[in-house]
């Protein structure tokens, strides 16, 4: 696995261990994947880097998001946050247990649920020849935003 990579904007490519994403799945029912690649999507609908989820609204929506873990994963974070407070939203994200950020500290601590998991995820490089799952170098949590929610 290529650690530095998987800390960067410049490949997208790594995508959700499909085992995990089916049991939050059947836990929440996702509708929308909004940052991922057409070949890494997760749900039928989805966004692109073309069609920039960030600047989509999420609203109805019950969002699966596993953002890119470089620089830019703290719009991502903010995105979650602001979403994840619309009416019948609710947005589930997959990040690194990074509990020191700013990001953190700003937007998920004392505002959503957060589950830390136990050892090490192993996500798939789709931009492989021979694609195979590689253990991330960090822990991971998951953070569940709910918005308000209809009776």
């Amino acid at each position: 696995m290529n650690r530095k990579l998987m800390f960067s904007n410049e490949n997208n490519a790594w995508t959700t261990p499909r085992e995990f994403f089916a049991k939050l799945n059947e836990e929440f029912n996702f509708t929308l994947d909004p940052c991922c690649m057409k070949k890494s999507a997760l749900c039928k609908k989805y966004y692109t880097p073309k069609e920039d989820g960030l600047k989509q609204d999420w609203e109805g929506e019950v969002a699966f998001v596993n953002p890119p873990y470089g620089r830019e994963i703290k719009k991502w974070v903010e995105k979650c946050f602001i979403e994840g407070k619309k009416k019948n939203t609710t947005v589930v994200l997959l990040i690194p247990a990074r509990t020191d950020t700013t990001y953190f500290h700003n937007f998920i601590y004392g505002k959503s649920e957060i589950r830390f998991l136990k050892g090490r995820l192993k996500f798939v490089d789709l931009d492989v020849e021979n694609p195979k799952l590689s253990p991330a170098p960090f822990p991971s949590m998951i953070v569940i935003f709910k918005g308000e929610q209809n009776a």
